[in-house]
């Protein structure tokens, strides 16, 4: 029995590019790890059993749809492994929330499976299995700062985002099909050419915290108008004190970046005296393969 913390991520920068010819959108992003994780006790289970166990009803009540289990199938299939396995997520990353928790606990489960069935997979086979499961879940893998292009399946590293605070905001709003609906409400104008994420991957470069002027996101246009409380909610984040609030991916979680844990903590406390679900997070430094 072994445990893997499966984190999330924040979008420092989003770009997108356009639609391509397969349906998927051409992006241009910079992705963080951050310290908020699910935990995943990942077990042996007999005669090719699949178990998947979460305290979570909308994961439970369908586990043949989690992203978890069709990872394990996905490996049992591709390398015809007769073991099983018992996977117990406990789940602290929100649903469909912006920060990628399900893609997260896929890549874990490739990770750990590998692990536990002894597979020896290569650097490659886990990406090609990664990308079979989403388009965020190859970045996953590895974790850390990484500049993810094409459909998210282009992947390079970058130096690591410097010491920081992050306070993330996690408001619960629901907008069923999120991704597809933000997708099909972009406006040509709020399409873009990546430069601004250029200009991002120079300062990380530096070993900086990118300032306010280099957080972007192509979806914030769309997803203000697809959430309708949002704007509130930014409005009240403001005028608590934090200014350069930006979505995450497709929100409706939103952060801001701080150069110090201390300032992170300092807003956190004045967001939740306001009854704005806030928390302070960390960036998490890349796994290796």
């Amino acid at each position: 029995m072994e445990t893997y913390t499966a984190y999330a991520k924040i979008n420092l920068s989003l770009e997108i590019l356009g639609r391509r010819p397969d349906g998927y959108h051409n992006i241009s992003s910079v992705m963080q790890t951050i310290s908020l994780g699910d935990t995943l006790v990942v077990d042996a289970a007999p005669d090719g059993t699949i178990l998947v166990e979460t305290d979570v009803p909308e994961l439970a009540q369908a586990p043949q749809d989690n992203l978890i289990w069709r990872a394990a199938r996905i490996l049992q299939q591709a390398r015809r492994v007769q073991a099983g396995a018992r996977i117990q997520l406990t789940k602290r990353i929100p649903l469909a929330a912006g920060l990628g928790g399900g893609s997260s606990d896929a890549a874990m489960t490739l990770r750990a499976l590998d692990a536990l069935w002894e597979l020896g997979l290569s650097e490659g086979e886990l990406l090609n299995a990664a990308a079979l499961l989403g388009s965020d879940v190859p970045f996953f893998l590895r974790g850390g700062t990484a500049l993810v292009e094409g459909k998210g399946d282009q992947i390079t590293p970058l130096r690591p985002l410097a010491p920081c605070g992050i306070v993330l905001i996690t408001p619960d709003m629901v907008v069923p099909d999120k991704t597809k609906t933000l997708y099909t409400t972009l406006r040509t104008h709020e399409l873009s050419n990546g430069l601004i994420t250029q200009h991002l991957v120079a300062s990380l470069s530096r070993g900086e915290v990118p300032t306010p002027s280099l957080l972007y996101n192509g979806f914030e246009d769309a997803a203000f108008r697809v959430f309708t409380e949002l704007d509130l909610l930014q409005q009240t984040v403001i005028d608590t004190g934090g200014e350069f609030v930006r979505l995450s991916c497709s929100g409706p979680s939103m952060f801001i970046l701080y150069p110090t844990v201390e300032e992170a903590v300092a807003l956190t406390d004045r967001l939740t005296a306001a009854g704005v679900p806030a928390q302070v997070v960390t960036p998490v430094t890349p796994m290796s393969l």
